[in-house]
Parts: structure tokens; sequence; C-alpha cells
């Protein structure tokens, strides 16, 4: 445990120390966020904030791979980096043509479809992922091979985008996705999801520093979509999709007020919401700040992981 403690501890040591030399970089090549015109008055404030500030969680969870160097372990710094890649390229053309809406939506699902696929039969092939879906005290739904994965190729993209929609306010996804991660170092036997959870968890809470209101820097889709993605991995390798709901509730309320919003608009010309993503709607509506909105969400995650946990603990 203590092994663990120190390498989470390095790479937030380095994630702090290196992340103003990252703003700086950005902030000299001209790589900052442009805000989309329908934003509320205080996020045009943010326009010229340095873009690209996840590329500094790779560094950071590069330290893991020396301390932890099993296959396990590469298989989800891998994870991480494909899901990342997709982010930055997204990230690079919004920053370098000052293109709010970066690359097409269907490019980058294409490539998450991609590589998520690809990823499945890394883990189907080489560390004998199941295709049983764990349910209560003892049962399982047992599914055939090519069915589960298909099921899990839409889950994963569709949490892993789930995810990148809670990237909207200073610190908010960090401050949301640090419980998630640290449920899967709860619950898991394996020392490879232990030390990679810890580790995010170190790397999260160094960029934190730069990322909390007002940021210095956002992590932009190159930081969520890896979250997105690698999160969404680690609830297949524990097998315990059936808790997706709640344990993702905060990642897929931001999703599904977006759905809902779009659905609803079309057929009435009306909105349900003031903004979607959701978190938007809480400032337009009720007034409420940023911080208040990232402290909220951040404390529904923790309700959902403690209740998660339970069910784990009792019920599966």
């Amino acid at each position: 445990m203590f092994g663990i403690l120190g390498v989470s501890g390095l790479s937030f040591l380095l994630v702090t120390a290196l992340t103003p030399l990252l703003i700086w970089v950005l902030r000299s090549l001209k790589l900052t966020q442009p805000i989309r015109a329908e934003l509320p008055p205080d996020h045009q404030a943010k326009r010229g904030t340095p873009l690209m500030a996840g590329l500094i969680l790779l560094i950071g969870l590069a330290t893991s791979l020396p301390y932890h160097p099993a296959p396990l372990m590469v298989f989800l710094c891998a994870t991480f980096l494909l899901f990342s890649s997709v982010g930055f390229m997204d990230d690079f053309k919004k920053a370098f043509w000052q293109d709010p809406g970066g690359i097409s939506g269907r490019m980058k699902l294409v490539l998450q479809f991609l590589f998520t696929g690809a990823l499945l039969l890394v883990l189907y092939r080489s560390f004998g992922l199941t295709s049983d879906i764990r349910l209560f005290h003892g049962f399982q739904l047992h599914l055939p091979i090519y069915v589960y994965i298909a099921v899990m190729l839409l889950f994963i993209v569709g949490s892993a985008n789930a995810i990148n929609f809670t990237d909207g306010l200073d610190g908010l996804l960090i401050n949301v996705a640090i419980p998630t991660y640290f449920f899967f170092f709860l619950i898991s036997d394996k020392p490879e999801v232990k030390t990679f959870s810890l580790v995010m968890i170190g790397c999260l809470l160094g960029l934190f520093l730069y990322n909390i209101y007002p940021a210095r820097a956002f992590m932009g889709d190159t930081g969520s979509l890896a979250i997105g993605g690698s999160l969404s991995i680690l609830a297949v390798i524990e097998k315990v999709e059936i808790l997706i709901p709640i344990l993702f509730s905060v990642y897929l309320a931001e999703q599904l007020s977006v759905i809902l919003q779009v659905w609803y608009f079309k057929r009435t010309r009306l909105r349900i919401f003031r903004m979607t993503p959701i978190h938007f709607h809480f400032s337009l509506k009720y007034g409420w700040s940023e911080n208040k909105i990232v402290m909220v969400f951040g404390f529904i995650s923790w309700l959902s992981v403690g209740v998660c946990w339970l069910i784990w603990r009792y019920v599966l």
C-alpha cells in the first residue's frame, strides 16, 4: 500500500510542478480555448485560456509503468492514451484554428468505436473477459460474447462522451471523477487497477490546483475523453456494469439533459432547460456560482460511490 501511495504522490508532484510549464508553452503557441457564442457572458471571459492541459495527465500516469509494468497496467495506460489522442485532435483544431466546433462529431465517434472495439478484443483474447453481467448474490446474466461486446461497445463510447459533457465548468469533471476512480480503487482485487486508479487521483489533484475556478488552463477533450474512456473500461474489467446508472449518475444526467433538450425542442420548439448540459441550467436559472455547482455535483458523485460500494459489498 505504501508503494502505491508513493507512486500516486509522485504523480501528484509531477503534475503540480510541470503544469505551469505546460501552461506557458500552450499560451506561447496560442493554443487557447475558443468560446461558443451562445454560452453565458461569464464564459465568454474565459476566451484565451490555454487548452489541452490534459496532456499533463499522460506524464503523471507514466509514473505508474515503472512501478507496475504488468500487461494490465500497460493496457489501462494504452486505453487512456488512445482516448486522449481523439480528444487531442479535437482540441488542436479548436485551439489552432480557433474553431469551437473542432473535428466533426462523426470522426470522433468513428475513432472511438474503432479504438473501443480493439480494446474489447484485447480484453477478451488476452485478459479473459467474460460475457457475464453480475446481477445479485452470485446470479449472473450470460450473454453471447458478440452480443456482450456490441453492448459494451455502445456503453463505453456513450459513457466516455457523457463524461466528456461534464467537463464544462472549472474543476467540475475533476471533482466528479476523483470519487469514481476511488470506487474502483476500493473494490478491485487487481493491483494494476488499484495502482492506476490511485495514480489517476494523484494526477487529477495536481491538475485541480490549476483548473479550479478561475481556471488557469482547461484539460480539454485531451483529458476528459481519456478520463471517460478509462473509467468506462474499468467498469467492464471489474464487472460492475449493473451499477453504472448509479455510479455514473452525474455523467449520465449531463448527457441525458442534452438528449432531452434536443428531442423536446425538435417536437415543440420549446426548451426543458435554460441551457444544456445541465450544469449550465443551474447557473442560468438559479444563479448558482461555478464553485457551488462543482461542490454539489462532487457531493452527488461521492454519494453515488457510497451507495454503489454498499450494493457491491452486500448485494452483488
